[in-house]
């Protein structure tokens, strides 16, 4: 008598669970807006090489300009129906709070004290970074180690700014902060002379270097690293369907380029794969879109604008751009990196 009931719940629990779990997302009032609007509106650098920066022409470029496009294209239907809009590290929280961006896709890091207590949520890391220092050459430095008393400059209300105090204070090497409202401001008195040192993330010093330097030769990025920077896009908190959404299309991205699916080769793919891995990223396996509020070819529409990471990571900040940085610890999982993507299926 007593064993019937128990069994009889057990395997009612089973039925719902396996009812929830096949049962479709429904659209959140970002997904809607976003629908309505006909773009994704993406909070981006006033400009960083590499990342997000505009061209003459106004054409942004960059490894998290890719990460909006993408996003674009699974949800539009196009890459290009994204709105870019500038903010300074001063306005992006207070941005995506008021919901003036739908998503945060500027070199932010996921530390615990933004992700704990700025109404946020961050989505997948999409590059490792590092703080570093970058002096000019003629200074002979040639260690973080020798900046005792040094002048640095850096931007205000950044991670930047913190890790250098708590840098000098570990190590004893005392050092004096000068700070600025904007990014451009900061670099540019450094290169003017006013400071013996620039630091922020090395991936911006690189940028930094080849683009903004008068000769870039003259100037060296020490090798020592002071803090960690995992880069990450961010969403504001409350609506689980966009989320999902911005956290499943990069981690799709990561996804193709382990199962070998590029821009070139995705359409013959689309019509000869015969793997369920790369058939559920080419929307012809198993129907995952619509746990997103999504259509089957999310995920596929997302790979042919953008390409996989790898070619998103060489197209903009790798060996052959402007950036010329090596591929180091946002390398694959299987390659020596910590790119493991969550998986698609």
């Amino acid at each position: 008598m007593t064993q019937r009931p128990l069994i009889a719940f057990a395997a009612g629990a089973i039925a719902l669970a396996t009812a929830l779990a096949a049962a479709p997302a429904y659209a959140g009032k970002t997904l809607d807006a976003v629908k309505q609007r006909g773009a994704v509106k993406c909070g981006v650098t006033n400009g960083v090489a590499g990342f997000s920066a505009p061209d003459t022409q106004g054409n942004w470029s960059g490894l998290d300009v890719d990460s909006c496009r993408a996003i674009a294209a699974a949800v539009l239907g196009d890459a290009k129906k994204v709105e870019f809009v500038p903010l300074n590290s001063q306005q992006r929280f207070a941005a995506l709070q008021a919901g003036e961006v739908d998503i945060l896709a500027r070199n932010t890091t996921w530390n615990l004290t933004r992700d704990a207590s700025l109404g946020l949520n961050f989505t997948t890391i999409n590059y490792y970074d590092g703080q570093g220092f970058l002096v000019p050459r003629k200074i002979k430095v040639t260690s973080a180690k020798q900046l005792k008393g040094a002048t640095i400059c850096t931007q205000s209300g950044t991670t930047n700014e913190k890790n250098v105090a708590d840098w000098s204070k570990a190590q004893g090497i005392p050092v004096k902060t000068v700070v600025f409202e904007s990014f451009e401001a900061s670099f540019k008195a450094f290169f003017a002379g006013r400071c013996q040192a620039f630091t922020t993330d090395t991936s911006a010093l690189a940028g930094l270097r080849n683009k903004e330097a008068p000769n870039p030769d003259d100037y060296v990025i020490l090798p020592e690293l002071i803090s960690k920077e995992p880069l990450a896009p961010a969403v504001k908190r409350g609506d689980d369907e966009w989320f999902a959404i911005a956290k499943w299309v990069p981690n799709a991205l990561i996804e193709a380029e382990e199962v070998g699916i590029t821009q070139a080769n995705i359409d013959e793919l689309k019509g000869s794969s015969k793997d369920p891995a790369q058939q559920r990223l080419l929307g012809t396996g198993d129907d995952l879109g619509k746990l997103l509020g999504l259509d089957k070819e999310w995920s596929y529409r997302a790979i042919k604008a953008v390409g996989n990471y790898g070619e998103i990571f060489e197209r903009n900040v790798g060996p052959k751009s402007v950036l010329k940085l090596p591929r180091g610890a946002n390398n694959l999982w299987n390659k020596g990196g910590l790119l493991y993507a969550l998986p698609v299926r």
